[in-house]
């Protein structure tokens, strides 16, 4: 029987029929991947949003807060407070403005598996939740002029605004558009990769926002109403819970 072997030619040509195959299905996959871990951070924003929920209904419908601590959004400090509620693992960590240590609950929920900054940073936590739920309409609004100029490298301004006012727990009937206020979104822009970290602050790249109602939209940041410090900030929305971060 004679065999006949590929010649180095027709090698060559199989070679090159799997580099073309994987330069088309490779984007593919990644792709599918990706959309498959944006769904997991959607869902535990939903997971998020129940804990919200029952938080309400054993607090009389009010949000959580803490009075002494200004930090609930830029040190994550607010998973303490509704960490029974949720479901997952543990882990220690000091929160920024304690004394001491506490074991903290359900990072697994919290972190947003495309979120690699926040996975060696930020408590481990992918999610913010909007100042306006923990300051008053007034409080809000009285930073609109501090923050006027504002951009990525001069945010000190919005964090020593906030920080310096007592936060006043707000309840769920000061709510006027429920469905277009952002109660708690992703900080970064995890699954549209921009270049640098300015979270909510810039007009670039997209997040999953979940909405006071409880409804989750993946949003990009254009689709956001400026907050008074002219970023697509659901912490400084204008009016505070009152006011609308939806286009």
């Amino acid at each position: 029987m004679n065999k006949r072997a590929f010649t180095l030619i027709e090698l060559l040509v199989v070679i090159a029929i799997i580099v073309i195959l994987s330069a088309i299905l490779f984007p593919v996959f990644a792709s599918a991947r990706e959309s498959g871990r944006k769904a997991t951070c959607a869902n535990n924003l939903h997971q998020i949003g129940i804990a919200f929920d029952l938080y309400l209904d054993d607090y009389e419908s009010v949000y959580p807060a803490r009075v002494n601590d200004p930090f609930l959004f830029a040190g994550r400090n607010w998973m303490i407070l509704i960490q029974n509620y949720l479901p997952g693992g543990k882990f220690t960590y000091t929160p920024k403005g304690y004394a001491n240590s506490v074991e903290a609950m359900h990072n697994d929920v919290l972190l947003c598996p495309s979120d690699f900054i926040s996975l060696k940073s930020y408590t481990k936590t992918s999610y913010a939740y909007s100042a306006s739920f923990y300051f008053s309409k007034d409080q809000i609004n009285s930073l609109a002029s501090a923050n006027a100029g504002s951009t990525c490298s001069t945010l000190s301004v919005t964090f020593g605004g906030l920080q310096s006012l007592v936060p006043i727990p707000q309840r769920n009937a000061g709510l006027e558009q429920p469905a277009n206020k952002g109660l708690v979104t992703e900080w970064f822009s995890n699954h549209m990769k921009i270049t640098g970290f300015c979270g909510l602050y810039t007009w670039e790249g997209a997040a999953n926002y979940l909405f006071a109602d409880q409804h989750i939209s993946y949003l990009r940041r254009r689709q956001i109403t400026p907050a008074i410090d002219g970023f697509p900030d659901i912490n400084l929305t204008k009016d505070g819970i009152r006011g609308s971060d939806f286009r």
